[in-house]
């Protein structure tokens, strides 16, 4: 058993490139869709929750209040490019093409190449039913920002099975 599997803690894989977290302060890979939380170009309070399932790539893109963009009618808007754009410089572009399931063009994959190959097949719009644990998630990471550097376990990740055998 390695060292990290005995820890309490999980490895965190280095995002591909850094990012600046203003535009797309929260992207993730889970629940077979690309998703996360990205601020709104025109008023510093409003964020907005976008996702594309991954081979669909059906798209869903509201407020963090479930007001529809009005950007999304038809085809990708700026916020899931910005997404794309984002989650490409965390992961990787070879990554979230393979996670999106994403034919891409010859060559090294990009976020362009991962868009393009994407909206080659007409994605449509979903419904933004999934966006409320998206948003939790993301103020969730936010709450674990605010607290001190400990040691300490945290109460409410108890619940996490341990790794080895109690004597």
């Amino acid at each position: 058993m390695s060292v990290w599997e005995r820890s309490s803690t999980a490895r965190v894989t280095a995002p591909a490139r850094p990012r600046k977290l203003a535009k797309v302060p929260f992207v993730e890979l889970a629940g077979g869709r690309l998703q996360g939380v990205v601020s709104s170009g025109s008023d510093i309070g409003r964020v907005y929750v976008s996702s594309v399932a991954a081979g669909s790539y059906a798209f869903a893109c509201s407020t963090n209040n479930n007001r529809p963009c009005g950007g999304a009618r038809g085809s990708f808007c700026n916020h899931i490019r910005a997404l794309v754009g984002e989650a490409v410089l965390q992961y990787g572009a070879e990554r979230v093409a393979r996670y999106l399931k994403v034919e891409t063009a010859d060559g090294e994959p990009s976020a362009q190449s991962v868009e393009a190959g994407m909206s080659a097949t007409r994605p449509v719009q979903a419904e933004t039913k999934d966006a409320a644990p998206v948003f939790s998630r993301f103020l969730r990471h936010l709450a674990y920002l605010e607290l001190a550097p400990s040691a300490e376990p945290l109460p409410e990740m108890h619940w996490f099975p341990p790794t080895r055998a109690v004597a």
